[in-house]
């Protein structure tokens, strides 16, 4: 295919010669990634958006000009130039070849360096497997390339080595709290024989490390630990003196860090790259290319990453804290500036005095009264009981408390920082006490975390909202486990949007974001608002069509049942005799994805019938093993020229790829609508109907339509897939926000069934 350049789209301005140099550059790094690998088929659409990509991006220089950043950057002024190439690439376009190919040759030749984020593991996997390996064989400048992972994925040798020896207590890091009260003693040697197995299994891993065994990664251990017998070892930035440890030279973290240095291009996910913005443990934005894929992610992961809370139950960690403090202080000969123990005592106080006005309210609610007579006043339940904040207004009573909290756990913050600045500065200068003030570094380290969830909770609760801004989501989850109540106070600002425009579009000079549904009811309003790149100048949009003849490889059968989804009840006995007749006539693969685990179950109960009972064997319901092994005993089955059928909630409804005979039946149970229960989709509601505008028009019907569009893309994977999609919920064709969804799907052939009767409505 010619690599000649094409005029660029009408929405890019007009290039100037070294732009258009590098436009043509960077197709033709395209066209010989095509040629030369077999793995990647030549498609039209892939080509037009790596044509999108390359006009793009040339206009611009990260960092300025060419060649590596030599000089920490200046502030941003909000002058330098930008470019953001928005791609929906539809199933089966190749998106990563598109984008590898074209950022990864402009990289090289400005000698700048490529970030690549993604939401899933599996796409991470292909790309270092798969698609990274191609490209380095097509091009003819060679480069180097890394997954990176957060620091918590490695082992940190200096606590492993303090805990093989089984001496938990003397590091500091068993967390041996129960709500309320005092370990007694049968807890307490209970907690000793579990460590001394553990430490077992430090040592163990310690001499792994010896032999050459292990790396260091938890990832790369033949069985992945659990998250109790892992996260006592795990590096983690508040106990790390970097440089100043004494085992820096072998640390697993900073030795993939180096690695990194030298790669010019970095493969991460979304939560560490948003993490990291700032620490320098990546590229920065305005200095390197970016590219998110798996896009529509970032919203609800800058969400999660801005979200602040705190445990209002657990506070034997606040007697230990002056312990600590007495003990780093003394080893410095420093007094603190503050009171601690006082601090300490006021803080745990006032934690009391908040849980004590937590628990009455929840007392007020029916379901925690309701929760806890089902269990007999101390049943486990996982799923917690929300108490939402309305308004993000908290009771009058419960101001004072909160502020004080927020003082307290400030002032002790402060002590912690001039302790630990002190720590790294008596390293620097005397390299021979470095392990002795690093193992004084971590005593202060595994607690700072609590200390900081503490002030960051609490500065959220006490803040009030400005006029005509959204105020802060405020809200409280209780629940029951091992039989002791755990409640926790959460917080986070409403617009995912705002925070990303402020802590990474401000700084980005060069990117690429794109996913398969990034437009939603057909539009891309909803996710360019979502993920703060509304109303950019920089932006330049493209929906790219999936090479799929969707119309003739796939139908679209909406079920009209009698019952109104609304009666939840009727709908879904309805909704369940029609899938079980449905699923008898499944003779290969079939995926059937439910909204809730709840209706999930209902349909487990239906196949123990004795009526459906022999289609029992033939499901594979998520959650009965792991997803690894339900899909490889779903492709056996399959190959054997069996049925198989999968039982999913939403994440079978995004990422799996189950191509051929592996899904020729898609059954949808209802429209996936957001469970009203969430407290910040509530809060964001409730501020949109005081600003007079209708929150189920913005956000609820273009968030179902973006999840719908992923769970009918697992129909279709492959140009020669014959597939049916069944929808239950009629909702679908019957209301004006179902066929504002519908606009968005691919154009399957449309159907419809009354009563058993099928009638073709187009495509």
């Amino acid at each position: 295919m010619s690599s000649e350049i094409l005029a660029p789209p009408p929405e890019i301005p007009a290039q100037e010669p070294a732009a258009q140099a590098r436009a043509a550059l960077a197709l033709a790094a395209f066209d010989q990634m095509v040629a030369r690998s077999p793995a990647f088929l030549a498609r039209p659409g892939q080509r037009d958006m790596a044509e999108h990509i390359a006009h793009t991006l040339s206009a611009v220089v990260p960092g300025g000009e060419p060649g590596p950043v030599k000089v920490k950057p200046a502030d941003d002024d909000g002058t330098a130039p930008r470019a953001i190439a928005v791609v929906q690439a539809g199933t089966g376009v190749g998106k990563s070849a598109a984008y590898l190919s074209t950022v990864v040759s402009l990289a090289l030749s400005l000698q700048k360096r490529v970030v690549i984020s993604t939401a899933t593991v599996a796409l991470q996997e292909q790309l270092i497997a798969k698609d990274l390996p191609a490209l380095a064989a097509s091009l003819s400048q060679p480069f180097a390339y890394s997954l990176a992972k957060g620091r918590g994925r490695y082992v940190c040798r200096l606590k492993l080595d303090q805990l093989s020896g089984g001496d938990a207590a003397s590091a500091d890091m068993f967390d041996g709290d129960e709500p309320g009260s005092a370990p007694t003693p049968a807890v307490q040697a209970g907690a000793a024989e579990r460590w001394q197995l553990r430490s077992q299994q430090y040592s163990s891993w310690g001499e792994m490390l010896d032999g050459g065994q292990w790396d260091g990664d938890r990832d790369r251990l033949d069985t992945p630990p659990d998250g109790e017998l892992w996260s006592p070892v795990a590096a983690e930035r508040h106990t790390c003196t970097a440089k100043h440890c004494p085992s820096y030279n072998s640390c697993s973290y900073y030795r993939a860090r180096a690695a990194l240095a030298q790669s010019q291009v970095i493969v991460v996910n979304h939560d560490l790259l948003l993490s990291t913005l700032g620490l320098h443990a990546l590229p920065a934005p305005q200095d390197a290319f970016l590219v998110l894929d798996e896009a529509h992610h970032l919203g609800a992961v800058a969400q999660g990453q801005f979200t602040a809370s705190m445990d209002l139950m657990r506070s034997q960690w606040l007697d230990r804290l002056p312990r600590a403090v007495d003990e780093v202080a003394a080893a410095l000969g420093e007094t603190p500036a503050q009171d601690v123990h006082t601090l300490a005592k006021q803080l745990k106080t006032a934690q009391a005095d908040l849980a004590r006005m937590a628990m009455a309210r929840l007392g007020e609610q029916p379901e925690w009264r309701q929760r806890l007579a089902r269990g007999g006043g101390v049943g486990d339940f996982v799923v917690p009981v929300v108490e939402r904040f309305a308004g993000g207004a908290l009771p009058p009573e419960w101001v004072e408390t909160v502020e004080q909290m927020q003082a307290q756990a400030s002032g002790l913050l402060k002590v912690f920082e001039a302790l630990a600045a002190q720590l790294k500065l008596n390293a620097r200068e005397t390299p021979g006490d470095a392990p002795r003030l690093a193992q004084l570094y971590s005593r202060l380290g595994v607690l700072a975390p609590r200390l900081q969830s503490v002030q960051e909770t609490a500065s959220y609760w006490a803040q009030n909202a400005q006029d005509g801004q959204p105020p802060l989501a405020k809200w409280l989850e209780a629940g029951v486990r091992n039989g002791m109540v755990a409640l926790s106070a959460h917080a986070c600002p409403l617009q995912p949007g705002s925070l990303l425009r402020t802590h990474l579009w401000r700084s980005v000079r060069a990117a690429v974001v794109t996913s398969a549904s990034l437009t939603t009811c057909g539009s891309f309003d909803h996710f360019l608002h979502e993920s703060g790149l509304a109303f950019d100048d920089a932006v330049h949009t493209r929906e790219v069509q999936s090479p799929f003849d969707h119309a003739s490889q796939g139908r679209l059968l909406v079920v009209q049942t009698r019952a109104d989804p609304k009666d939840v009840e009727a709908y879904t006995r309805e909704m369940l005799d029609a899938l079980m007749e449905d699923l008898q006539t499944v003779s290969r693969g079939a995926l059937v994805l439910f909204t809730s685990k709840a209706l999930m179950r209902r349909g487990q109960d239906k196949l123990e019938q004795g009526l459906h009972s022999e289609l029992r064997e033939r499901v594979l319901v998520q959650g009965e093993a792991s997803r690894t092994q339900l899909l490889r005993r779903h492709a056996e089955r399959v190959a054997a020229g069996g049925a198989s059928i999968l039982f999913g909630l939403q994440s079978f409804g995004e990422g799996l790829d189950l191509p051929g005979a592996l899904c020729e039946w898609l059954f949808i149970t209802k429209l996936p609508f957001a469970s009203p229960s969430d407290p910040v989709g509530q809060a964001r509601a409730d501020w949109l109907k005081s600003q007079g505008r209708d929150p189920f028009s913005e956000l609820v019907v273009p968030a179902t339509g973006q999840r719908l569009l992923q769970w009918t893309g697992r129909a279709l994977r492959t140009e020669t897939d014959q597939a049916v999609v069944v929808c239950y919920d009629a909702r679908l064709l019957r209301q004006a926000y179902g066929r504002r969804m519908l606009q968005g799907l691919p154009p399957y052939r449309l159907q419809r069934r009354v009563d058993g009767v099928v009638t073709d409505l187009g495509a």
